[in-house]
């Protein structure tokens, strides 16, 4: 099983459509590892942004991420990383395909709603980030996973 992050950003939360967003992962097929409501301090955006730093837009990337709480999540399943990008969309909202969740929720680049790994090396360092030493992470089967999985 593969692993992956999804941040639900602070646009996603103001907007009171972060449950809506973790929902269409779950129907997707795609298993809940852990779940964390959290306040993300300077340091930790930081590091998460880390290979922006330099770059014009990184301060503005940083206060965005810590301006209100978010969500962070972990997903697994076959090709979680690839399963949870195609869900959520182009990373521009306006180019991003109807039914995906940034295409039906986002117009803008910097207010899209969502984050997701972008290769399962990015989804272990930024689990790390979020979930520390992993802990809080579950395994679990459910009933419908056979269903789901081919090898479960």
């Amino acid at each position: 099983m593969e692993r992956t992050l999804i941040l639900i950003k602070p646009d996603g939360m103001q907007r009171g459509i972060s449950f809506e967003i973790l929902s269409r992962f779950e129907r997707r097929g795609l298993r809940l590892a852990g779940l964390r409501l959290l306040q993300v301090s300077q340091d930790m955006a930081e590091t998460h942004y880390g290979e922006h730093i330099g770059k014009p837009f990184f301060e503005g990337l940083v206060s965005y991420i810590t301006s209100s709480p978010i969500i962070a999540a972990v997903f697994e399943g076959t090709d979680a990383v690839t399963a949870a990008r195609t869900t959520m969309g182009g990373t521009k909202p306006t180019e991003a395909n109807p039914g995906t969740i940034r295409g039906d929720f986002g117009l803008e680049i910097g207010r899209n709603v969502v984050h997701g790994s972008d290769s399962p090396e990015s989804a272990e360092r930024e689990i790390g980030i979020f979930f520390g030493d992993g802990s809080s992470l579950y395994d679990w089967g459910r009933d419908v996973d056979s269903w789901i999985f081919e090898d479960e």
